[in-house]
């Protein structure tokens, strides 16, 4: 086993484990954190295959922006956990079911992969060896010709998600301050300081002792 291979197989585990991690951690923040830990591994994995746009992309894009604006709106909504975790063996077996579902369907498409290639798909792949192509130029013709609509339908799906994060953040609560950006740019000097005019000096009336007080 060469030194490639042993980092992939390195790569995996500590993805399978974040991954794990993420849907058993108790804390949302903690599962945030480990999601991030899994975006990295896979950044990696894609490095070994030598898909390095895509591995920049997940970093700078999902590490970078969608995680960031994520652990700050789980900081902002104060999630309550308790009600969170209600009905979680209710719906456990429907839930199972489907998860293992899909990860058959994943294994299916995964081991055709380990199967021998066709001899066409062989033979070009042999003739391209040697040659100069660029992967980041291949995957943008395909985004902007044969997928462009689901990029564009992605591109809306993120907007959506950034104007719901937003409009959860500038909710009104009883237990939080809240600003008025309109009211803080109208603000005028006046209103910030107020002159209050009070005596230099202030006479004070002598304090009697008790005792002084019941010998009188």
């Amino acid at each position: 086993m060469d030194a490639k291979t042993g980092l992939f197989y390195v790569f995996s585990a500590i993805l399978l484990f974040a991954a794990f991690r993420v849907i058993t951690a108790r804390n949302p923040v903690h599962a945030a954190l480990f999601l991030v830990l899994a975006f990295f591994q896979a950044s990696a994995v894609w490095i070994l295959l030598k898909a390095e746009f895509l591995a920049i992309t997940l970093v700078l894009v999902y590490v970078g922006a969608v995680m960031v604006l994520f652990l700050f709106v789980v900081m902002m909504l104060d999630i309550n956990l308790d009600g969170v975790r209600k009905g979680f063996w209710k719906h456990f077996p429907l839930a199972g079911t489907v998860g293992a579902i899909i990860a058959l369907e994943m294994s299916y498409v995964l081991m055709g992969g380990f199967r021998d290639p066709p001899k066409a798909a062989a033979a070009a792949t042999a003739g391209q060896i040697g040659a100069q192509v660029s992967n980041t130029k291949e995957l943008g013709k395909l985004l902007y010709s044969e997928y462009l609509y689901p990029l564009e339908i992605a591109a809306v799906i993120l907007l959506v998600a950034i104007i719901a994060a937003i409009a959860l953040t500038l909710r009104e609560r009883k237990d939080s301050k809240y600003q008025n950006p309109s009211e803080q740019i109208r603000v005028k000097s006046t209103d910030r300081v107020s002159l209050v005019k009070m005596k230099s000096v202030v006479p004070v009336a002598p304090v009697i002792p008790a005792a002084e007080d019941k010998q009188a």
